[in-house]
C-alpha cells in the first residue's frame, strides 16, 4: 500500500517523468509484469551517411564503450573512426559537420549509427552539456578514433 501511495505521490509531483506503478505483491499473489523494452535502434545495417556497416575482421573483436562529454561550446575536433561506433545522446543536442559539408543535429534520445572513415567534428552549439553515449565494435589494433 505504501508503495502504490508513493507512486501516486511521484505522478502527482512531476509533470516530465513517467512512474510505472505495479500493485504490491500479496503473499499469494505470483502474478508478474514484463515491461517490454525501448528499442533505440533495430536492425540498423548503415551509418548516419547511408554507408553499409561492416565490421573488422582478421583480428579478435573487441568492444569498448565512454560516455564523451562536451560543454556548451566545446567541440570534438575533426577525428574519424575506424570501426563501427553506436552512439546514443543521453543529454544536449550534438550537431556534426562531415565532410563534404553534410551537417546532421541529434537531439537527446538520438541512437544512431555513426560514419566510418569520414572525417567529422562534433559540436555543442547549445547552452547545456551534451552526454554521448560511445560504443565502438571493434578489433584488437584497430583504431576506434583517429584524431586529425
Amino acid at each position: 500500500m505504501a508503495l502504490v501511495a508513493f507512486a501516486v505521490l511521484l505522478t502527482a509531483c512531476s509533470t516530465s517523468t513517467t512512474v510505472v506503478s505495479r500493485p504490491a505483491p500479496t503473499s499469494d499473489s505470483t502474478q508478474s509484469v514484463t515491461v517490454p523494452p525501448l528499442v533505440l535502434l533495430d536492425k540498423q545495417s548503415s551509418t548516419v551517411l547511408g554507408q553499409p556497416l561492416t565490421y573488422p575482421t582478421g583480428q579478435p573483436a573487441q568492444v569498448s564503450s565512454a560516455i564523451i562529454t562536451l560543454l556548451p561550446g566545446q567541440q570534438t575536433g575533426p577525428h574519424r573512426h575506424e570501426v563501427p561506433l553506436y552512439g546514443y545522446v543521453l543529454e544536449g543536442t550534438l550537431t556534426v559537420t562531415y565532410d563534404g559539408g553534410v551537417v546532421k543535429t541529434y537531439p537527446a534520445g538520438t541512437a544512431l549509427m555513426e560514419a566510418i572513415g569520414t572525417t567529422h567534428n562534433g559540436q555543442n552549439l547549445g547552452t547545456v552539456t551534451v552526454r554521448i553515449l560511445v560504443t565502438f565494435i571493434g578489433a584488437q589494433g584497430a583504431a576506434n578514433t583517429v584524431k586529425l
